[in-house]
């Protein structure tokens, strides 16, 4: 069963189209309305090497190498983001992955017209939040 508890933690990327579009106080101030705490935040780039890592069950997978190409093209936030269960909570925030389908009052459905080019990545279970926030900010643990 996933914890429920205020402790668990979410890693959040702001892509590199939301930080080219000047959306990163829009993407953070929609956690912190929600009552989210940002636990960890820096602005860098995904070289090759951290692709390959962070998207590695997609290389084989005929999307994989446009995606790369984005997420290697500037700079992107990478958050670590904390709450009651806030992989659940960031996940509805966030909308689905097509930002032309998804829903009016989330973050892609508001700010995004692209499947690729959707914003932010948010971690879809507690495995993967710590597999990805060890990746990101390794000095966390």
């Amino acid at each position: 069963m996933a914890p429920s508890s205020s402790d668990e933690r979410s890693l959040v990327l702001i892509k590199p189209d939301a930080v080219r579009r000047g959306l990163v106080g829009e993407i953070i101030g929609r956690l912190e309305r929600k009552g989210l705490s940002i636990q960890a935040m820096t602005l860098r780039e995904m070289d090759a090497q951290l692709a390959d890592t962070h998207y590695a069950e997609h290389l084989e997978k005929p999307f994989y190498p446009p995606l790369k190409q984005f997420m290697t093209s500037g700079p992107m936030v990478a958050l670590v983001v904390g709450g009651d269960q806030v992989i659940e909570v960031i996940r509805g925030l966030v909308g689905a992955t097509d930002g032309r389908r998804a829903a009016a009052g989330t973050i892609r459905g508001d700010l995004s017209l692209s499947n690729r080019e959707n914003l932010v990545h948010a971690s879809d279970s507690p495995d993967s939040a710590k597999r990805e926030i060890a990746l990101w900010f390794p000095d966390l643990g």
